[in-house]
């Protein structure tokens, strides 16, 4: 009854329905607008009406999301498993190499041989069969008979190493290179067939065999090739050989519980020799801990980590391996001997003999005291722009040497650009950006108005410090002055320079038009600038920096008259910077900043913007 009511009350909900879809057609135009939709909704009422095209309802066949707790729509169906190799991509929550090994800092000297496990030479393979490869069971062999008898089929090699031919019989050809297998079968066949029968014989496929790969590796476990395919392939397969416990020295191939061949990585990476064998269902390769090592750190060709047996604990094996530049002369070794620090600072063939102890560390060094110094020729010269000199040479001795034209060439104001002289003035001019940076940040602070005011003066002192950090000094030294050349000693790497004959001033600096003015005897100062537009807004007027073609340095204001004395008087290829001016309103450390500039100037010949 309960059943008769719901169906009852589901049809007057109907009728319900039926009239409110009526009563808005008429009342709401734009949802009924036409006699075709009035009469699409009648047919849909009377769909409704008639018990065949409404099934029964009731509460159980009523759709729903919800479950019962522990109650699956696949109760019954069975666990399934993927046959297709994952092509290293991980399983949800499976253990990786990132999870199981501790984050480890690059070695800066890699283990000797590690770029025997770079790339994927492992999935390099040969589309044809090897012909030392040995037949085992599985593989499959084609076999053709015809003239007095014809047969065609392939056969499978059985478990006990036997193919079976009809009217022949077993052939066994376990364990028969895949070179020999024509030769073998065609025997046995010709045995029964003496003549008019001709064979063909030849092997189609060959069967994988799997073994494990064990012992310090990143991925250990049990992995499918072929029977011929190498140790490195097996081990590139498991990741290669873990650098931090691996050897690459002691690699084993065990069957059966017995140790049946030998891999030693240093000699295929020598010489190229590896075990041959032909792999069997079963095998383990058996990677052993590391052994001794020495590090090679510098000066070597082969800058590596090296693992080495304990008869080849000594400094000859050493250069062996590690290949010693063509100029290193000594090595350092250092260590631990009985529990105390030991070091020794030798030559290359004191080395050799030298017996070493696992965790040594050796540096090989070019220790040659320099006898020979190479001299760099610049300027106006003829010949060769480089001179090897003796140790203790000096420079006139050089100059004699030197071909110059002295209708285009300046002897009288040679300078040199030494490197010694400009690091030291690399060094004056950091530490004066230093002390400028400690003066301004550390400058006690009486006001809020102040502190803003500082703020703003460090932001500016560290755009200027971050611009003459890029400056690179020359290093000029001053040799010649009035035609005295001093003779003074030369150091490597020396560059003499000889400057242009020249009738022009240079003009630069806070200038508005910088550029080369022809030299006229009776200009001043401010003619020179005059003619290079004028200065700037920022010109300090007051100190011009004047850089004369040997190198020296004055100072002079437009004020100053150049013919008071022989000092101050302009030469041709003298160059006229003028320097900008530190405004004293804005910057607290002027005097600091104005020495910079000033330093820069002399040393690099240019004006910090």
């Amino acid at each position: 009854m309960k059943f008769m009511n719901i169906k009852n009350s589901f049809k007057a909900l109907t009728y319900a329905a039926y009239a409110v879809a009526v009563c808005s057609a008429f009342v709401n135009p734009a949802s009924a607008q036409s006699v075709e939709q009035l009469q699409q909704l009648r047919e849909r009422a009377q769909q409704s009406q008639s018990g065949a095209a409404t099934p029964s309802v009731s509460p159980l066949s009523i759709s729903t999301q919800r479950t019962l707790p522990g109650a699956t729509a696949s109760a019954n169906t069975m666990g399934q498993f993927s046959t297709q190799p994952r092509n290293g991509v991980n399983l949800p929550g499976e253990p990786t190499i990132d999870t199981v090994f501790p984050a480890q800092a690059p070695m800066e000297n890699p283990p000797f041989a590690a770029n025997l496990f770079i790339g994927g030479f492992e999935s390099e393979r040969s589309s044809g069969l090897n012909d030392n490869y040995l037949i085992a069971p599985g593989d499959k062999i084609s076999i053709w008979l015809w003239g007095a008898v014809n047969f065609s089929d392939v056969v499978t090699v059985d478990n006990q190493g036997n193919i079976f031919i009809p009217n022949i019989g077993p052939i066994r050809i376990a364990n028969t290179p895949a070179g020999s297998v024509n030769q073998t079968v065609t025997g046995k066949i010709r045995q029964v067939y003496t003549n008019d029968v001709n064979v063909y014989v030849n092997l189609l496929t060959s069967t994988p065999v799997s073994l494990y790969v064990s012992g310090p590796v990143l991925r250990p476990g049990q992995y499918a090739g072929l029977a011929s395919d190498s140790v490195l392939y097996y081990l590139k397969r498991a990741g290669g050989i873990d650098f931090q416990r691996g050897s690459f020295r002691q690699i084993d191939i065990v069957r059966n519980g017995k140790v049946v061949a030998s891999a030693d990585l240093y000699a295929f990476f020598r010489s190229g020799k590896l075990p041959e064998i032909s792999f069997k269902d079963g095998d383990t390769i058996l990677v052993h801990p590391i052994g001794n090592t020495i590090v090679v750190e510098t000066g070597a060709r082969n800058s590596f980590t090296f693992e080495f047996l304990n008869e080849e604990l000594n400094g000859g094996v050493v250069n062996y391996f590690a290949r010693p530049g063509e100029f290193a002369s000594h090595a350092s070794v250092s260590g631990i001997r009985n529990n105390k620090q030991f070091a020794r600072y030798v030559s290359v063939e004191e080395f050799a003999s030298l017996k070493l102890s696992a965790g040594d560390t050796v540096e090989y060094i070019a220790d040659h005291e320099p006898q020979i110094y190479r001299i760099n020729v610049a300027g106006a010269f003829a010949g060769a722009s480089q001179v090897m000199v003796d140790k203790g040479a000096r420079l006139i001795d050089v100059l004699d040497h030197i071909e110059a034209d002295t209708t285009l060439s300046d002897t009288q104001n040679i300078y040199l650009l030494r490197e010694s002289v400009a690091v030291k003035q690399k060094e004056i001019i950091e530490e004066g950006l230093q002390r400028l940076e400690r003066s301004m940040y550390t400058a006690p602070i009486s006001s809020t108005g102040e502190g803003a005011i500082r703020a703003q003066e460090a932001q500016l002192v560290a755009d200027f410090i971050t611009r003459a950090r890029q400056v690179e000094p020359q290093g000029r030294v001053v040799v010649s002055e009035n035609g005295e050349i001093a003779n003074i000693l030369l150091e490597p790497n020396d560059t003499i320079v000889i400057p242009e004959v020249t009738d022009l001033i240079h003009v630069g600096g806070e200038v508005l038009l910088p550029q080369s003015v022809v030299f006229n005897p009776d200009a001043t100062t401010e003619d020179y600038v005059a003619w290079a537009g004028g200065f700037t807004e920022r010109a300090e007027d007051e100190r011009i920096l004047i850089v004369r073609k040997n190198g020296n340095v004055t100072f002079t204001s437009v004020n100053d008259s150049f013919l008071s004395s022989n000092d101050s008087k302009l030469e041709p290829g003298d160059q006229i910077i003028v320097l900008p001016a530190i405004d004293t309103k804005i910057l607290q450390a002027v005097k600091d900043i104005t020495q910079i500039v000033y330093q820069i100037a002399i040393a690099a010949n240019v004006a910090t913007d």
